[in-house]
Formats: C-alpha cells, structure tokens, sequence
C-alpha cells in the first residue's frame, strides 16, 4: 500500500478520538489557507509538553484541506517497543532525518517539524512560550536545498495544559541520555491536559535563500534565515497570547464542550 495513502486510511479511523479532542480544546487553525498545495513545504511548531497540539494541527489541516502532512519525530520513538510503528502507521510519522524530508518535500507533501524536541518540550513552566531552536538548522537546511516554504505555526497556550516543574534531574537525564524525566501536572494536578482553548497561529510562506555550493555562504545564509524564522516565531507567540488574552478565550469550563 502507498505510504501516503495508508496514512490518510489511518488517520480517518481516528478522526473520531482527535475530533473530541478538538472540542474538549475549542481548538482553532488560524491561516490554514497559507499552506501552498502546489508544492512541499515545511509546517515548524512549537513543542509542548502536551505535544499532541501538533496531531491536532495536523487532523486540521487534513479535515479542512485534505492534506495529509508528515509529521518528523525523535528517533527515539522508534527505539521504544511498538511506539515508533504505532506513530508510523497510525499518524504517518517518520523518523527525523534530512534526506527523507528533502524527499518528501520534492514529493510536493507537506511536512510537519518541531525543531526545539525535547529541550524545549521539558522547559519548566517558568520558561513557557520560549523558543529552543538554537543550533537546530536541519529544517533549514532542507528547506534552501528543495526550494520549498516553511509556514510557521505558534500554539502558545499549549504550554498551559501542563504546569512543568523544574528539575536538576530533568536537566541530567536529558543532557546525557536524552530521556525525558520530568514532573508535570495538569487539571487538579493529575495527567489529564487543562481544558485549555488552543489556537494555532500560522505565519504566512517564508522563501528560504537559495542553496549556495559554498559552504561557508550556504551556511551564513542558513543562520540568517534560521534567526529571522525566530524572530517571526516569536512574534507569532506573543500575538497569540494577547489575541487569547483580549478576546477572554484562556480557560473553558469542560461541562462547556459539545457533546
């Protein structure tokens, strides 16, 4: 079976789960129609701690557009007994590397990344809204060698569903095994996610440079559109908290949610 094909037949059988999960969130894509269906292009979001924004993102972007984007994940999902097949066939997930992303852009599919991983999904809740993207050129690098657009998606108030605490521990695992451990709580302090409204807030196509054979241009290049991607991202966060903030769509009452 086509790999695309598959992944659109098992994200259907789960639309019903991730459609509930849409309305327990009041969840919102504003800027869908900035995503070009004429060529690949790279979606970049934010990682939460929640990380299931982005399935929902994704389910959006297939439910209102009928594009069924890739989403990259750790390869540690794939060293985790049945998670990596899981996220593979169900969520057509595939393993971060820059040779299959180059792939699936000159494919003309749509990809979904989020560049800051786990160091910025384990950021303590006294850090939420910033973006960890330092050193991480990958995408980047992607995007200048197949010609395609990055389309930023900032969901700040993801980093809301779960109160992080900070841990040296956290720090340790991380820094030398790179596992997650972490202490985290959501509504009344258990795992279940806040009833927190979530909107994603997508920028509009940002052209990345043309690839240049000099390395030492190629990579100057890179770093100045990795800065200004940044610094748009940033942007896009801060619009989105005050946009909540000014319209009183921080918190909902989960008797609230449709049936």
């Amino acid at each position: 079976m086509n790999p695309l094909f598959q992944h659109q037949t098992w994200l259907k059988a789960l639309l019903p789960v991730i459609q509930a999960a849409r309305r327990y969130h009041d969840h919102e894509v504003r800027g869908l129609e900035n995503i070009p269906d004429s060529t690949g292009a790279t979606l970049v979001v934010n990682h939460s701690l929640a990380t299931y924004d982005i399935t929902l993102l994704v389910a959006t972007l297939f439910i209102e557009r009928g594009m069924a984007a890739r989403t990259m994940i750790d390869r540690l999902f794939f060293k985790v007994p049945l998670v990596g097949d899981f996220m593979k066939n169900y969520f057509g997930a595939v393993q971060g590397c820059r040779e299959t992303a180059e792939q699936l852009l000159r494919n003309k599919e749509v990809i979904a990344v989020a560049p800051g991983g786990m160091l910025e999904a384990l950021r303590p809740s006294t850090e939420r809204y910033q973006i960890r993207w330092e050193r991480r050129l990958g995408f980047v690098h992607c995007a200048m060698k197949t010609q395609t657009p990055i389309i930023l998606a900032a969901c700040p108030k993801a980093d809301e569903l779960y109160d992080v605490f900070p841990l040296h521990l956290t720090s340790w695992f991380y820094k030398n095994y790179k596992v997650p451990v972490f202490l985290a709580g959501g509504r009344g302090m258990t795992p279940i996610p806040r009833p927190i409204k979530l909107v994603h807030y997508l920028s509009e196509p940002m052209l990345p440079p043309p690839w240049s054979d000099d390395e030492d241009q190629r990579n100057r290049d890179a770093r100045a559109f990795h800065a200004k991607l940044v610094d748009r991202m940033n942007a896009l966060m801060c619009e989105g908290i005050r946009d909540q903030r000014r319209t009183g769509k921080d918190f909902r009452r989960v008797k609230s949610v449709p049936a």
